[in-house]
């Protein structure tokens, strides 16, 4: 029977490393391997056939091999982009050798039989859209704050007399920079006076501001879920543009029927894991008093209280220990 979990990430994830060592407890036997790494530190064969219908062969990276057809579970992380280990070649070699290795060595590492995916990166993918998961929490009846995504500078005009305070958010984080460094573009209010028709360069993200007394960051693994309401010392717009070790933590009790709604979304992208990131507007008893803002279905926890308990519920899952819904 097939035991072995495949781990796809870079060689710098301390997320990984934690889960790594909780499967190593168990006597789990663990691969980690980073696509990206594609050349003699990363060789593979593999077959299939009207003899064998699916794909079989070994992977061999610096330091472990593995046949696949042994891998039970692939925990997905953050691997390497291919694009960066063809850095140095002319664009039109690096653009083909990175898609060959994407359809090929991703196509199989995508599609192991029988293996659970935490989270299988197609889903991931689907999910990773702001205006779907948007649209999924309405269909499962969750609170969200009116929300308009346009080009249009009158469309934004007319939103932000339509709402008190209107807040701008971006869709993704900001890519490298030339020289590697990253950046982020917080939420921040906005009003009609900054709008101007630069607007109509690209795709732009509004919403009216909640009246919040709080937020919450729910983190899903199957069936396990871990909610922890977070404050900045400084009361800011949006907690992830100051010191995260200052940042106070308290646990929350989330509503049944938020809960329910939470496990139905993640099914209903395919997806096992994910975080949420909700607005209070009470005390957080009543689920009238949680508004969804959004869902990162890779997001990070290792910063909060409960990672030692979330390593545990990704070791469960990946070990089999837990049904993953």
């Amino acid at each position: 029977m097939a035991s072995t979990v495949l781990v796809v990430t870079a060689l710098e994830d301390v997320t990984a490393d934690w889960v790594i060592a909780a499967l190593n407890e168990r006597e789990v036997p663990v691969v980690r391997v980073d696509p990206a790494d594609i050349g003699p530190a990363l060789t593979f064969g593999f077959r299939i056939g009207a003899d064998a219908p699916a794909w079989g062969g070994r992977l061999r990276t610096a330091s472990r091999e593995v046949e696949i057809g042994e891998v039970a579970a692939v925990y997905y992380r953050r691997p390497t982009p291919y694009a960066a280990r063809y850095g140095h070649l002319p664009q039109q070699q690096r653009e083909f050798a990175a898609a060959e290795a994407r359809h090929g060595l991703g196509g199989v590492l995508n599609h192991l039989h029988g293996a659970l995916y935490v989270n299988h990166p197609a889903a991931v993918t689907a999910a990773d859209f702001k205006p779907a998961q948007l649209q999924r929490f309405t269909e499962l009846g969750l609170h969200i704050p009116p929300t308009l995504v346009t080009n249009d500078v009158e469309a934004a005009r007319k939103f932000t007399a339509d709402h008190e305070r209107v807040i701008y958010k971006t869709f993704r984080g900001l890519p490298r920079s030339e020289d590697g460094h990253t950046g982020a573009i917080w939420a921040q209010r906005i009003d009609s006076e900054s709008l101007d028709d630069s607007l109509a360069v690209t795709a732009h993200l509004f919403q009216a501001e909640v009246e919040k007394t709080g937020d919450v960051r729910v983190t899903v693994v199957g069936k396990k879920v871990f909610a922890q309401q977070i404050a900045a010392p400084d009361g800011a717009l949006d907690w992830r543009r100051g010191n995260w070790d200052e940042l106070i933590h308290a646990p929350i009790t989330v509503p049944a029927p938020i809960e329910a709604a939470l496990h139905r979304y993640l099914s209903s992208f395919g997806l096992v894991f994910g975080c949420f990131d909700f607005a209070l507007t009470g005390d957080g008893h009543a689920p009238e008093h949680w508004t969804a803002i959004e869902c990162n279905p890779n997001g990070q926890w290792g910063w909060l209280p409960d990672a030692p308990a979330i390593t545990t519920a990704f070791a469960d899952i990946l070990n089999r220990k837990e049904a993953a819904t």
